[in-house]
């Protein structure tokens, strides 16, 4: 199973960058056209054991994936995993240290496509980078809507 890590830090609290994670309309904005909420919290800051369900184009292909926030801790991480989806698993842990007023906003990402040893192909070939570069996109998003709120 392919594991993710990625680092950003942030000239902004532990709380506000938290706040700006679990905003779903920064998420959807933070992707550009490429997602949309299509059901469960649909504006606002979602919190714990609450759904949301995005409308996403990959690859040309519209994928529907729901996640739960299966974890939260205010202000010092939050899990979202799929509910349903285009992943065979799908587990994104979200944390947030604060040192010297910045933060460290760290993605810890395990996923693993279907379909055995050809969807484990794949993410090797492929979708660790790709899934690197939309997280990464998104996090400099997140830091500028921290640092300037």
């Amino acid at each position: 199973m392919p594991h993710l890590e990625l680092a950003t830090t942030a000239a902004a609290s532990a709380e506000r960058c938290f706040d700006v994670s679990v905003d779903v309309e920064l998420h959807t904005r933070s992707t550009g056209a490429r997602e949309e909420i299509v059901g469960g919290v649909r504006s606002g800051l979602i919190g714990p054991g609450e759904e949301v369900t995005w409308k996403a184009w990959h690859f040309g292909i519209p994928f529907r994936m729901t996640s739960r926030i299966a974890e939260y801790d205010r202000p010092a991480m939050f899990v979202d995993q799929q509910v349903r989806g285009p992943f065979g698993a799908w587990r994104h842990e979200h944390r947030f240290d604060e040192i010297d007023g910045h933060t460290v906003m760290r993605d810890l990402v395990d996923f693993r496509s279907p379909l055995g040893p050809l969807g484990a192909l794949v993410d090797r070939l492929f979708l660790e980078r790709y899934m690197t570069k939309v997280l990464g996109t998104r996090n400099a998003v997140l830091r500028d809507a921290a640092e300037t709120r």
